[in-house]
């Protein structure tokens, strides 16, 4: 983190001002979260958390050695039909924790060698993820943040995380509003998306290693293969290599059906190997040339 501790304060208290009434996300519901009012995440002014600890399952970039230092948080801004972690982001499963024990999930984390921080879901829980990065600043903690969300971000919010989140990794989930629409349920997905990887790209650039192959800097895109190509490869592609054609991105090829998936076909089947090979084919096509597991060749 570049900002020190005071500076980061002060961005918390600003976010904390976009969370009553509600914005800190483009559903902009405005409840009162500080009264105890919930909007689409679910969530109120506490942070919950689903559990953290170290992750092996993340982008080897990521893992390293020691396994990426994760925390996910429960809620969620999006309500994905086919959602794979359900439980926790519909259902919202998991524990209310004051900051001060927060920043002692983060320090414990650090301590425990691992490459970075990796928030998940972070952004129902901006504010205090903010306040608790400035109380664990105080005590030293200066390990690679990373902002893993699900891409629907408001600019604002991100403005109020430059210098103190190094990696952003964003789902690019659709290529268009309507399918954000039918499958998230939420209006203008595909449009926000780009205008945050737009803000995420200028504060970090393009994706950055050091010399033990482990992600320190940059953008880390995540695009899921839908079934029927659902997902619109060709436009996230095109959207993607005007970015940067070094955008580091990770064509992910594990979609199953999940949670309410069976109501929509075709989500409610497994994605073919023939669809995964036309999305990278269409990445490829655009100039995209970053390779990240499952990525671009």
């Amino acid at each position: 983190m570049r900002l020190p501790a005071a500076r980061i304060r002060k961005r918390a208290d600003a976010l904390r001002g976009l969370a009553a009434p509600c914005v800190l996300c483009p559903n902009a519901c405005r409840v009162d979260r500080r009264e105890g009012e919930v909007g689409r995440c679910g969530v109120g002014w506490a942070p919950r958390i689903a559990g953290s600890g170290a992750h092996f399952g993340e982008e080897a970039c990521l893992v390293g050695r020691a396994g990426s230092g994760t925390v996910f948080f429960a809620g969620c801004n999006l309500s994905c039909v086919f959602c794979q972690n359900w439980e926790i982001s519909q259902r919202r499963d998991g524990r209310d924790v004051s900051v001060r024990a927060l920043a002692e999930v983060f320090l414990e984390i650090e301590a425990a060698g691992c490459p970075n921080l990796n928030l998940v879901t972070p952004t129902p829980h901006a504010a205090a993820i903010v306040e608790a990065l400035a109380l664990a600043a105080e005590r030293g903690f200066d390990s690679t943040v990373v902002w893993n969300c699900g891409g629907y971000e408001s600019v604002d919010v991100l403005r109020q995380l430059d210098g103190i989140v190094d990696i952003y990794m964003p789902d690019v989930k659709y290529g268009d509003d309507a399918t954000g629409e039918w499958c998230s349920g939420v209006a203008g997905y595909a449009t926000a998306a780009r205008a945050a990887l737009r803000e995420m790209h200028r504060q970090v650039g393009d994706l950055r290693l050091d010399d033990d192959g482990i992600a320190r800097r940059g953008v880390l895109v995540r695009h899921l293969v839908l079934p029927g190509g659902l997902a619109g490869t060709g436009s996230v592609a095109a959207f993607l290599a005007a970015v940067s054609t070094r955008t580091a991105v990770n064509v992910m090829d594990q979609y199953h059906p999940c949670y309410r998936a069976h109501e929509r076909p075709p989500l409610d089947r497994r994605v073919r190997p023939d669809e995964v090979a036309a999305a990278r084919a269409a990445m490829r096509r655009a100039g995209m040339r970053w390779r990240i597991g499952g990525g671009i060749e």
